[in-house]
């Protein structure tokens, strides 16, 4: 192997590892892009330093996300902190589990407002981007934002639809105020901006060049953390450094085909990992606990990028896959299924949990009793014992049991189990949940 080579396959090394560590900035700012756009349509959209307020929750007929839910309605906004603090007003929500989680520009959550941490009580926050100096108003919680470009991906209960209005006299309550009278950029980017491509699938349309330099201009308002200095400066061997304009011309022809095979390499590794984002499995769930914040495990950060925009922290929210019944067969509505909770060990949460539907596109399940979700929320009926079981099939049980019955769809499916606050046996993995039991 000549040297040239050699060098070739150390860039193409290198590059693969750099996209795999950018992946996640570049689809935040892509995103921000499309959701801040005036006369964007995406679902979430609003101005900058503004709150777009989902105000219900999707029926079979929406295909807007995959594996939406029907226990929050989010409140979404996108944050330009390099003008100056921006003020974030939140009001008393008594009896209401809500959450905002800050996301840096990395895809990191590096705080979360809400009942688990700061209360039901009203409360005023200043969110502080990198190197601003200044007062702050008196009685103001000061948190700072590692990144100038910052979201919030926002999630309050909802009880059923009837508690619609109820939900949105809370979301009225969490208002961004900028607390200086610089102007907040309205640019979108250079370009036109899709508005109507899926931001994973811009960024996985971007060649090489283009990503890479996306990355060195975002990098500037938006440094990595200081235990990512070591990916900082080899992938400055790429050209890539923070807030120099990126220079592709000034590479060889084959120092550009062995950086642009990289990236391609980083994309595959990406999508190979979202397939299958890094789990626990026990009877068949599937359970991420490393998500929200992931320090330098870079692939786990882009993988759930890629299928998850806006995780949550663990300790704010678990989420269970199931695939699998508890003889490792696929779940299909040809069978019925019981989930069966013994005495005393339902779900351990501080909030609520709730088991989802979903077929095999991610969708809810269309069904006679406009049920996509079963959980503790509902008037569910206990054995004599204690015990709960929940009964998973596409046909009624009849009228007896239908209080316990989540429906099915008639092919392949899936079910999700959520717990919202969990507590400490979930997030130490000494609870899980039972498998799910053909029955017929």
């Amino acid at each position: 192997m000549t040297t040239t080579e050699t060098q070739a396959t150390e860039l193409t090394a290198l590059a693969a590892e750099a996209y795999v560590f950018a992946y996640p900035l570049v689809t935040m700012e892509l995103t921000r892009r499309q959701m801040t756009t005036p006369g964007s349509s995406v679902l979430g959209s609003a101005p900058l330093n503004s709150f777009a307020h989902m105000p219900f929750t999707p029926d079979a007929s929406f295909e807007g996300v995959v594996s939406p839910n029907v226990d929050t309605l989010y409140s979404m906004a996108w944050l330009d902190l390099s003008a100056g603090p921006v003020r974030l007003s939140v009001a008393a929500t008594p009896g209401r589990y809500f959450l905002l989680p800050l996301y840096d520009a990395w895809t990191n959550v590096f705080a979360c407002p809400g009942t688990r941490t700061t209360g039901s009580g009203a409360r005023e926050f200043a969110l502080v981007g990198p190197g601003w100096q200044g007062e702050l108003p008196e009685g103001m919680e000061r948190i700072d934002a590692p990144t100038s470009l910052t979201a919030i991906v926002g999630r309050t209960q909802v009880n059923g639809v009837r508690d619609h209005p109820a939900v949105h006299a809370v979301q009225a309550g969490y208002r961004l105020t900028p607390l200086t009278d610089a102007p907040v950029s309205t640019a979108a980017g250079p370009g036109p901006v899709d508005l109507v491509t899926a931001p994973v699938d811009q960024a996985a349309a971007l060649d090489a060049a283009t990503f890479f330099a996306m990355t060195a201009h975002l990098m500037a308002d938006n440094p990595a953390k200081p235990e990512d200095a070591p990916v900082v400066e080899r992938i400055a061997l790429l050209g890539v450094v923070p807030g120099r304009p990126y220079d592709w011309d000034a590479l060889s022809p084959e120092a550009q085909r062995a950086i642009a095979e990289g990236a391609a390499e980083g994309l595959a590794r990406v999508r190979s990992a979202g397939r299958t984002p890094r789990a626990e499995v026990v009877d068949g769930w599937m359970t991420p606990y490393d998500i929200g914040s992931y320090g330098t495990d870079y692939l786990q950060r882009a993988a759930i990028t890629a299928v998850g925009l806006g995780a949550n922290l663990p300790q704010d929210a678990v989420y269970s896959l199931c695939r699998a019944d508890a003889g490792q067969q696929p779940l299909h509505g040809s069978n019925r299924y019981q989930l069966r909770f013994e005495a005393g060990n339902l779900p351990p949460v501080n909030a609520f949990w709730s088991l989802t539907m979903y077929n095999d596109r991610q969708f809810f399940v269309d069904n006679a009793i406009n049920r996509y979700a079963i959980g503790d929320r509902d008037a569910l009926e206990f054995g004599s014992d204690g015990s709960l079981t929940l009964l998973i099939q596409h046909a009624s049980p009849g009228a007896r049991l239908e209080s316990n019955w989540l429906p099915a769809p008639e092919g392949s499916f899936n079910v999700m189990l959520r717990m919202f606050w969990p507590r400490p046996e979930v997030l130490e993995r000494t609870w899980h949940t039972p498998a799910l039991c053909r029955t017929g």
